[in-house]
């Protein structure tokens, strides 16, 4: 057998002791683990609780491991959210298909989760919403995705948004710019099997009566046209609107999570100029990175954004109580010891594997809102926080998302696929 692990590899070295000689159907290691609700998968798949991880195994044949490894890997490069590939196992006895192994990523909800158990309103708008600009931003990179569908995704929690994260890479094709029509067969494509898949649950009457399957296969074809459009539509502009105009159009790419590599004015026939923007996808963590460095916090870049809003309000309240200027990192370094870590250090034991910690404050900040709406004042921080304990958290269904792997035998960050020899 054959083992390639991609850097760093020690989380892959408790992992050489499994029974990699016998068909994964089989395997009866007592590290085997469940997750419940995941989407349905052509192989057979199996997770591995190990060192505080979980660890998604595929079989598949090896050609294919291969191939889905160096796309994984890519699509880590071009910061596109997918699982995070580990490693793969080739030249496996008796002609075994090769292993695609990946981290399981914790805290994430299979479609058929977040339909069985809709914890808001419009759940479709927001599933809908990550799905798109998942699918965008693989198509601004250029690669097309050839089986986009709800199956082949994982959802998280990001404060209240919602994130998308590719999961199956089988079919997905990189180059070095896609085609109008490469990407009007992925969008076909796309509409074709979430269409199939909730008909399926309808089927299984896992869908509420109002979500039409085929209207919502349409709506998410028009979404995805409105957002490719916003992102590469050129704009005509008056000459003396340009500097107004163009700086209203890059925020709101900003605001989408996408940045602008270049601009360029063309001079148009019926005067004015032809705004054209070239689009690409974010640099991934900007507002994580700057959390992690004032508070040594490590969450979703959602959640980060939440949480520095928050800090900058604490900062207000501190300059206005103490009326002086107080540096950010002094606020922030406040801000965790007597906001935050309050509030997470008292959230009930049973309920901790619900959400994970910073969604569960940032759904405490909502809270906290809607209660002082409720009440015509602040009802503050920890008040908030003692309700949404009592009220909100334990309606939260435990099998709603994966929890954090020390629940399973394990702990955190991970999903599906493995390495290749001769592909880096």
């Amino acid at each position: 057998m054959h083992f390639v692990f991609s850097p760093p590899a020690e989380a892959a070295a408790g992992l050489l002791a499994l029974p990699w000689d016998q068909p994964l159907e089989l395997w009866s290691d007592d590290r085997l683990t469940e997750i419940p609700q995941r989407g349905i998968s052509r192989h057979v798949v199996r997770f591995i609780a190990q060192e505080r991880e979980v660890f998604a195994l595929k079989e598949i044949p090896e050609r294919l491991a291969r191939r889905e490894y160096s796309i994984l890997r890519r699509l880590g490069q071009l910061g596109i959210p997918a699982v995070d590939v580990l490693g793969v196992v080739v030249e496996r006895p008796d002609e075994l298909d090769a292993m695609l192994v990946t981290r399981f990523l914790d805290f994430s909800s299979s479609f058929r989760a977040l339909f069985a158990n809709p914890r808001r309103a419009n759940m479709a708008d927001r599933l809908l919403d990550a799905q798109v600009e998942l699918l965008v931003r693989l198509h601004l990179a250029g690669v097309m995705w050839g089986d986009c569908s709800l199956s082949n995704t994982l959802f998280r929690f990001d404060a209240g948004a919602m994130a998308a994260y590719l999961v199956d890479a089988e079919t997905a094709e990189v180059h070095p710019q896609l085609s109008t029509g490469l990407r009007e067969y992925d969008v076909d494509i796309a509409h074709e099997k979430v269409a199939a898949e909730l008909l399926d649950l309808q089927a299984g009457e896992l869908l509420a009566d109002d979500v039409d399957p085929i209207e919502v296969a349409d709506d998410l074809v028009e979404r995805y046209r409105r957002l490719w459009h916003e992102l590469t539509d050129e704009e005509v502009m008056p000459r003396d609107q340009q500097r107004y105009r163009i700086g209203e159009r890059i925020r709101r790419l900003h605001d989408l999570g996408f940045d602008v590599d270049e601009v360029e004015l063309i001079e148009d026939p019926g005067g004015g100029s032809r705004l054209r923007l070239t689009t690409r996808v974010a640099e991934p963590g900007r507002h994580r990175r700057e959390l992690l460095a004032l508070t040594g916090l490590d969450v979703w870049e959602n959640q980060a954004r939440r949480l520095l809003a928050d800090i900058a309000s604490f900062r207000g309240w501190m300059e206005q109580v103490e009326q002086r200027r107080v540096p950010q990192a002094v606020a922030a370094s406040r801000w965790l010891t007597e906001v935050y870590r309050p509030v997470t250090e008292a959230i009930p034991t049973h309920l901790r594997n619900r959400l994970d910690e910073a969604e569960i404050f940032h759904e405490i900040l909502e809270h906290r809102w809607f209660l002082s709406e409720a009440a015509g004042r602040d009802v503050g921080t920890m008040a908030a926080a003692r309700d949404y304990f009592a009220r909100v958290l334990p309606e939260v269904p435990e099998d709603l998302v994966t929890p954090g792997v020390a629940l399973v035998g394990a702990d955190r960050d991970a999903d599906s696929g493995m390495a290749v020899p001769g592909d880096e």
